[in-house]
């Protein structure tokens, strides 16, 4: 018998196998946001995404991968938007280092146009991302941490240039928190709400959350150096 060869692909097959890993991640995104990684089954995600796990798998593989799927689709783009800016403002600085709060700018602006964008997941993915910092999960840390490995050590470079009295343990210390308070603030429902309460009718919620958090973070990217023996002793260590 004469050998078969695969059928060739189309691209209305291409199109078709696009379409339907579209619909696995968008129902994923949703189903994440709403119930967290561990809660969220198989099941779940075949019913939403009208697929057989045999899709999912094919595109995917496993639930954990799927998941790391999701982020990466979002985060990749808005990380290399960070990136960009904070290039862009170095340049028109020359020889000048940047203040934190221009370094912060191109951190937060990318983050505040995504949350702007529906078709890029808008609030709804930083929620997402939102449970993926609070998430347990050994894989999601390590993963995340990867993820943001580039951006974080270009940044870390100019807030060290910025900031020349901090150590660099000491900086490593501040931009953990700077990024869980910036992931806790865009992601929070609690946020949101009190937002709700105090911003003006007639200005942008986005406008508003970056001229309150970028000075917030600034200051504790600036404060002075504390006594961590002081600390010890207070705590009985």
């Amino acid at each position: 018998m004469p050998e078969q060869r695969p059928a060739r692909r189309t691209p209305a097959m291409d199109a078709l196998s696009q379409d339907t890993k579209s619909r696995i991640l968008d129902a994923a995104e949703s189903l994440f946001m709403e119930h967290g990684f561990e809660a969220t089954s198989l099941r779940q995600l075949t019913a939403a995404a009208s697929v057989n796990l045999a899709a999912v798998n094919y595109h995917f593989g496993t639930k954990e991968e799927l998941f790391q799927a999701v982020l990466t689709r979002r985060l990749d783009p808005m990380n290399q938007e960070r990136i960009d800016l904070l290039e862009r403002y170095e340049r028109q600085a020359g020889t000048r280092p940047l203040s934190c709060e221009k370094i912060l700018s191109a951190m937060l602006i990318p983050a505040l146009r995504l949350s702007r964008d529906e078709r890029r997941g808008g609030k709804d993915f930083l929620r997402v991302l939102g449970r993926a910092y609070a998430d347990p999960a050994p894989f999601i840390r390590n993963f995340l941490s990867a993820q943001y490995a580039e951006m974080i050590s270009r940044f870390k470079d100019a807030f060290q240039k910025a900031l020349p009295h901090l150590t660099k343990q000491e900086l490593t210390w501040r931009l953990h928190f700077v990024m869980g308070a910036l992931s806790y603030t865009l992601a929070g429902t609690d946020a949101l709400k009190l937002m709700a309460q105090v911003i003006p009718h007639d200005k942008d919620n986005d406008e508003m959350l970056l001229e309150r958090l970028a000075p917030f973070l600034a200051a504790g990217l600036k404060a002075p150096l504390g006594d961590t023996k002081k600390l010890e002793l207070a705590s009985g260590d």
